[in-house]
């Protein structure tokens, strides 16, 4: 079977164009007119990034742009990769340590640059910076027993924990807002505030009861970043129970 051609977007990303593109040679290199594109996102938002607004951000015409990407789609691929720090390093941690760490930095990436959110999670990594990350948790696991399809599917899963956290973090941002009329983060306190103020005992008895204890971040066991915590020490005691199994 003949290898498949690979994606301008992604050939451009890993420096592998091989045809010569026609027409005057560019002013500018990729990385100049994608770090504006960051610039505008983290101003003004995943809805200030226009092939118009970016091209202006350069001092170049709007249709200038598209040789250096194609379409407003392989924009965002590649401003997705450049905008993701390096992965944490190995540094010689055992698994559940480095996984922890990995999670975390990557649900703080998502809270440093909201914006990442709003992009397509269902398209799977192409860019060297997101690939890193995927290769150093696959590297976490190597001695662990569980094959490559496993490992893949334990980072997936970490991946998409981080991003649910963080997709909370921001709902309850927006929560705060619409009430208070201002930008202040409510956390779980005060959504279980919100929430004890429209709930009926009847038709949620456990919710309200949930309230009524403080389970909604002010309980003494849910201080800091504990929720977060808790959640992830769920998933790595089920990748560790796996492991188990697997050594029999």
């Amino acid at each position: 079977m003949a290898e498949p051609t690979l994606p301008p977007v992604v050939a451009r990303m890993w420096g592998r164009e091989t045809v010569a593109r026609h027409g005057p040679r560019p002013s500018l290199d990729l990385g100049r007119v994608i770090d504006a594109a960051i610039r505008i996102a983290d101003r003004d938002g995943l809805e200030g990034v226009k092939m118009s607004s970016v091209a202006a951000e350069v001092g170049m015409a709007t249709m200038s742009l598209y040789r250096y990407v194609g379409s407003k789609d392989e924009l965002l691929i590649v401003m997705a990769d450049a905008a993701t720090p390096e992965p944490p390093a190995l540094d010689g941690q055992g698994w559940r340590g480095y996984l922890t760490e990995w999670t975390r930095a990557n649900r703080d990436l998502l809270l440093e640059r909201p914006w990442l959110l709003a992009l397509d999670q269902r398209t799977p990594p192409t860019g060297p910076r997101l690939l890193r990350w995927l290769d150093r948790a696959l590297a976490a696991l190597a001695d662990t027993g569980l094959d490559h399809g496993e490992r893949i599917n334990i980072a997936t899963s970490l991946t998409g924990y981080a991003v649910r956290q963080a997709t909370l973090a921001h709902a309850l941002n927006s929560v705060a807002g619409a009430v208070t009329g201002d930008d202040s983060i409510a956390g779980l306190a005060e959504y279980g505030a919100i929430l004890g103020q429209v709930l009926d005992p009847e038709g949620y008895p456990e919710l309200t009861e949930a309230v009524r204890v403080n389970a909604f971040g002010v309980a003494e066991e849910w201080i800091d970043d504990a929720d977060f915590t808790f959640g992830l020490d769920l998933l790595l005691d089920g990748i560790e129970a796996l492991i188990a199994r697997r050594h029999g």
